[in-house]
């Protein structure tokens, strides 16, 4: 997901003249001998099988051997074959295929591993990375991202902060033949049609196979989804290793979970690490996460960074996490949509129940359940109001984004300009995610988190640790998405769909929490310690040189009294867009070097 990368190169002559950005790449060839894949892996990551003129590549995560694609391989004739033997792999992986000279690369449907590509003296080049490919900066997408923050959903939130590259969305491949490049879907989610109770088999079966390698070490934080990947887990491996922190919110009841979770393993190995001794939240903020993209979850880096060496440490070089789970089980309304036009009475009575629990407006719900729109409309429609403010009203998330997009206050004028015409132009281009508004919720949540969940894996990668999020697994998403919406959207249980998958193999006691964990201590006491340093940081700013940041503005927003986590929440991209800035300026030499003389 994140770490030193691979490139692919077609079947050219050219191509065999492209400099190698690593001493150490391993290379395997095409069949003609020239180059086809260059890279840095462990040798566990990738399996290769060959069948005459075909050769199958499988880089990441799935138990396949080689034994095994080069039987897949020799089935393959063209390239549409490969439909089946991607259909036919579980695990988290990039499928690489060549064949009679013809290539198809494609990563994962959820966006957990990327695809990009751009022409390097007229050569077509691909790579896992995008800053392996260019180094000049898109302004208008970084602008984007500096006003946004979190909020920008698919696609805008997936295009590369480099000119020259292009992004294969999630979900599409890229082909190659005879030189020319093309862009084809190769996934697309399965009709919703499975009953709660069918489809709770096929997510147990998905999650099981989906874990089934044996980690070494696992999260256990008391929440629904680690707890699940644990139990799972331990069936194969019981001494497995779980990993937790210690809560500073009083009011957190995840030790309470968890601690029945731990009694229940009584043969796992339970490290928990107490407050005192984690760094706190926002802690080296100076420190880059990766320079590929902006990393969003700056806050958390530090810890994340040391739950990786401490597993590691433990001899762990597998670690399973839950990362994914929120995402996938917890349906946004969107569903709904659908529903009224359907069944609308249990529609109705679902709006009644969410407009009780969360406050919605019955009159707005409504209105916005009739009339959803058009996803170009609501583009365009957050361009014009980027710069109004945020409204404190409750409303329904029923349209094609998460929530309205509203400009960072630190924003200069040019860089919501700069914002506005990457909005416009997202507004001409970005089509629906599913063949309704449920179905694109279900993928754009998906695909928004997948986008930083693929930076975490690096910084366990750098304690040598491989990060498994079965969560993010493509049989595990289209076993969610095959199961009815509105069953495991209830809005009187939580996450059922989960819940009944795990029945019998987590404890009832966890299946039927309906809480979550609270954390704003550890936030309001991080940023306390933390305000300094993160202020030192933007003295010198990258963001600010480029004339996108105003310094007085951010001083004054992260001086003032915090009376939410609206400024946390928007500061934590930021400085992740000023990490990857400075790290981007930098006069170092591109990664991949044009043709050899």
């Amino acid at each position: 997901m994140s770490g030193p990368g691979f490139f692919v190169l077609p079947d050219l002559p050219a191509a065999a003249g492209i400099r190698r950005p690593w001493a150490d790449a391993q290379v395997h060839a095409h069949a003609s001998g020239r180059p086809w894949l260059v890279g840095r892996w462990r040798r566990a990551e990738v399996a290769v099988g060959t069948a005459g003129p075909v050769r199958l590549a499988v880089i990441g995560h799935s138990p396949v051997t080689a034994a095994r694609l080069g039987e897949l391989a020799a089935r393959v004739s063209a390239l549409p074959d490969v439909d089946r033997v991607a259909a036919a792999l579980t695990g988290s992986f990039h499928l690489v295929a060549t064949v009679d000279g013809a290539v198809r690369i494609q990563g994962t449907a959820a966006g957990l591993r990327r695809v990009f590509h751009c022409r390097v003296d007229g050569v077509p080049v691909a790579a896992d990375r995008a800053d392996l490919l260019e180094s000049s900066v898109d302004e208008e997408v970084l602008a984007a991202r500096v006003a946004c923050g979190l909020q920008l959903p698919p696609p805008l939130n997936e295009q590369p902060l480099y000119t020259k590259v292009s992004a294969v969305p999630p979900g599409d491949c890229l082909l190659w033949t005879d030189g020319r490049a093309q862009v084809k879907p190769w996934w697309r989610p399965p009709a919703a049609r499975e009953s709660l109770a069918r489809g709770a088999e096929g997510v147990r079966t998905a999650l099981a196979e989906a874990v089934h390698s044996g980690p070494g070490s696992a999260d256990l934080s008391g929440g629904m989804d680690s707890t699940s990947l644990c139990f799972l887990a331990a069936r194969e491996n019981p001494e497995l290793l779980t990993f937790r922190w210690a809560e500073a919110e009083a009011g957190n009841d995840d030790a309470e979970f968890a601690a029945r979770s731990i009694a229940a393993l009584d043969r796992a190995e339970h490290v928990i690490v107490p407050q005192h001794d984690l760094p706190a939240v926002f802690a080296d903020p100076d420190r880059l996460v990766d320079a590929d993209e902006p990393y969003a979850f700056t806050r958390s880096a530090a810890r994340i960074r040391f739950s990786a060496e401490a597993v590691a440490a433990r001899g762990s070089e597998l670690h399973l996490a839950g990362h994914g789970g929120d995402e996938l089980f917890s349906p946004l309304p969107g569903y709904l949509h659908q529903l009224l036009r359907r069944r609308p009475i249990t529609a109705l009575s679902h709006v009644r129940a969410h407009a009780a629990l969360r406050r919605w407006p019955l009159f707005g719900t409504m209105a916005g359940l009739l009339r959803p729109g058009a996803i170009a409309g609501w583009w365009r429609q957050q361009a014009e109001h980027l710069s109004d403010p945020v409204s404190s009203a409750r409303r329904p998330v029923l349209g094609w984004g998460v929530a309205p997009l509203r400009a960072q206050p630190w924003i200069t004028g040019d860089g919501l300009d700069l914002a506005r015409k990457a909005l416009h132009r997202t507004a001409n281009e970005a089509q629906p995610l599913g063949r309704d508004p449920g179905e694109h919720q279900a993928m754009l949540v998906l695909r928004s988190a997948a986008a930083q969940y693929r930076l975490t894996a690096g910084l366990y990668a750098e304690a040598g640790v491989q990060l498994r999020l079965p969560f993010f697994d493509d049989r595990v998403v289209e076993a969610v998405l095959r199961v009815r919406r509105h069953e495991h959207a209830d809005p009187g249980r939580y996450k059922p769909l989960l819940a009944e998958a795990m029945r019998g193999i987590v404890p009832d006691v966890v299946l039927g929490r309906a809480t979550k964990g609270e954390f704003g201590a550890d936030i309001r006491e991080g940023l306390r310690r933390n305000q300094t340093a993160i202020l030192r940081l933007f003295e010198d700013s990258a963001l600010a040189a480029r004339g996108l940041l105003d310094l007085d503005r951010l001083r004054a927003a992260v001086l003032a009294p915090q009376r939410d986590y609206r400024v946390v929440a928007a500061l934590e991209p930021l400085i992740g867009c000023e990490m990857w800035l400075r790290a981007a300026d930098r006069p170092a030499p591109r990664r991949l070097d044009a043709l050899a003389p």
